[in-house]
């Protein structure tokens, strides 16, 4: 997973999927923001053309957003974007969805950042309108926020729909009725294992199997062969957001999987013990494709 507003350009791009197909990784999400939290003059793609860019040069690898804010964008538009790069993809599209939070770039660009309150409740119509164009033919709805008349479908029914969130009431409920899979930042066991339930209850609140719904994390990687590269590896995140190399280590530490290659598969193997079907690793130092080869030559084989 890379932080695209963080300077990615589509050089870096382009390289990156080229690494993850060469080393066979299997899947390239990108954050979709406007604005980089840490220094605003890096500049910053447009999540979706970048997505339908790739899906054109490349053959094997699943392209998605975690996740694309229901303020950027009118649902009809979303889902159109997705539906575009699917087809172009080939079927290798996920569609990341999730409320937005990043109020700063809301001010920058004009977007609406309104309530947390309305923010949900825009983001549980946005999510049954794209699941309806998706999935069927035609499209009324009335909303509060959006109101659709005889909208054709879109005809991608097998388009993944994920939801992010933190596993709280305005993002479980919604998702247990319309998505195929629910991502969770990755915080402590206990969070993580807590957050699990919740959506469990939320998927037998709504007469669904849980286990039909797909469960992942996202979480910071920090990586390598030895002790040496593991530090290395935590220098070149640290220089790009003003953090010494210790810090790097004690805050990823705690969040994600942190160490050597043995150490972090067994943390791998904890998460998927909780009932996590994927995580999506976040890879900070985008321009680092020693640490997209580990991922896809050592640490994706041990835990397939």
């Amino acid at each position: 997973m890379i932080e695209g507003q963080e300077g990615v350009t589509w050089d870096d791009w382009v390289a990156l999927a080229d690494a993850c197909e060469e080393h066979g990784v299997e899947a390239l999400f990108r954050s979709d923001h406007y604005i980089s939290g840490s220094d605003e003059s890096r500049p910053v793609l447009d999540a979706w053309a970048t997505i339908s860019g790739l899906a054109a040069r490349t053959t094997r690898l699943e392209l998605g957003t975690l996740v694309s804010p229901g303020t950027f964008r009118h649902p009809s538009l979303l889902a159109r974007n997705a539906a575009t790069a699917d087809e172009i993809s080939g079927g290798r599209v996920t569609l990341g969805m999730g409320a937005g939070w990043m109020e700063r770039e809301h001010e920058a660009y004009g977007f609406d950042f309104a309530t947390t309150r309305e923010r949900v409740a825009r983001f549980a119509e946005q999510l049954e309108i794209v699941h309806g164009l998706l999935h069927e033919d035609s499209v009324d709805f009335d909303g509060e926020h959006y109101a659709l008349r005889n909208a054709p479908g879109l005809k991608r029914p097998d388009l993944t729909i994920l939801v992010g969130g933190s596993a709280k009431p305005g993002t479980t409920g919604p998702a247990a009725k319309f998505a195929d899979e629910y991502n969770c930042v990755f915080g402590t066991f206990d969070d993580a294992r807590e957050r699990k339930e919740r959506l469990d209850e939320a998927c037998e609140r709504a007469g669904r199997d849980p286990s039909t719904l797909r469960y992942s994390l996202m979480a910071p990687i920090v990586v390598g062969r030895n002790d040496r590269e593991v530090q290395a590896s935590a220098q070149r995140i640290g220089s790009r957001f003003g953090r010494d190399p210790q810090t790097v280590l004690e805050r990823y530490g705690q969040s994600g999987p942190v160490g050597t290659v043995e150490q972090v598969i067994e943390k791998l193997k904890e998460i998927e013990a909780l009932g996590f079907e994927r995580v999506m690793l976040q890879h900070l130092a985008h321009r680092d494709l020693d640490t997209v080869a580990l991922i896809g030559r050592e640490l994706a084989p041990a835990v397939a």
